[in-house]
């Protein structure tokens, strides 16, 4: 980690209370859904922020989620967890992503995009890791932004495009330029808010899972597949979908359930 790219993470300001209480029940094994209904419910805008996420068509529901004991019902706590955050974490970052091409719009639909493929593969049949893959696959891009500051305040906006361009690698072009890559810097992010170890480690190996602790290496190399499967642009392509299928053959992930997540989300 560059000593540039630690003092802004350092000088990050506080996740708010509710943050703070969403953690707090989701940690707590003797929590209830009903703990984490009571929370979402005293923020009026957390709340609608999550409703509005949820009925994205992305997720395919029929009828309208218009409560959040629905919202809990329907996706599990940890994915809904993963909704609060990604509402609550963004509004903490002035956000440019100008150096990588994208603006804010596609910044948004990247996550929106992995996390929606990463819920219709994994809510069924990994519902056991949502807790952990639903923050992760919304807020693992977040590094982008502080990166995307560096590069500005040394003005090498040109030459980091021009690395991009040459080497085809986004991961590869950052630590080329700015000496550190999105998933380091997002894990160190959640590691300064005292996020839990496992979805640092998840966040931190997801472009190499076999680093992290073998609990976690499982939704890493999910991960791994679905930042794959949905590249910067936000958009999948035959491409990106062929590596992401050669990942899960790597790894003995579900296929089938993969396949099934990209007809739900043509």
């Amino acid at each position: 980690m560059t000593e540039e790219i630690l003092k802004k993470i350092k000088q990050l300001p506080p996740l708010p209370e509710s943050a703070m209480q969403i953690e707090a029940v989701y940690q707590d094994p003797d929590s209830s859904f009903n703990d984490m209904v009571k929370i979402l419910e005293k923020d009026p805008l957390l709340t609608a922020d999550i409703l509005k996420a949820a009925n994205s068509p992305l997720y395919g529901f029929s009828r309208e989620i218009n409560a959040i004991s629905q919202a809990v019902g329907l996706f599990g706590m940890g994915t809904v967890r993963g909704f609060a955050l990604a509402s609550i974490v963004k509004k903490s970052f002035s956000l440019d992503l100008s150096p990588y091409g994208i603006n804010n719009d596609m910044f948004s639909a990247l996550s929106k995009n992995q996390h929606a493929l990463m819920t219709a593969w994994c809510l069924k049949k990994e519902n056991k890791l949502m807790g952990v893959l639903s923050p992760a696959a919304f807020l693992v891009e977040i590094g982008k932004v502080l990166i995307a500051q560096q590069i500005m305040s040394d003005n090498k906006q040109d030459e980091f495009a021009s690395v991009l361009k040459e080497l085809g690698d986004v991961e590869e072009a950052e630590r080329e330029i700015v000496g550190v890559d999105t998933p380091e810097v997002s894990a160190t992010i959640f590691a300064q808010w005292k996020f839990e170890e496992g979805l640092v480690d998840v966040i931190r190996n997801c472009q190499n899972p076999e680093k992290a602790a073998e609990d976690d290496q499982r939704a890493a190399q999910i991960l791994h597949v679905v930042r794959v499967a949905v590249p910067i642009s936000g958009v999948m392509t035959e491409e990106s979908i062929k590596m992401a299928k050669e990942l899960i053959e790597k790894y003995s992930l579900d296929l089938t359930s993969f396949e099934t997540a990209l007809e739900n989300n043509a």
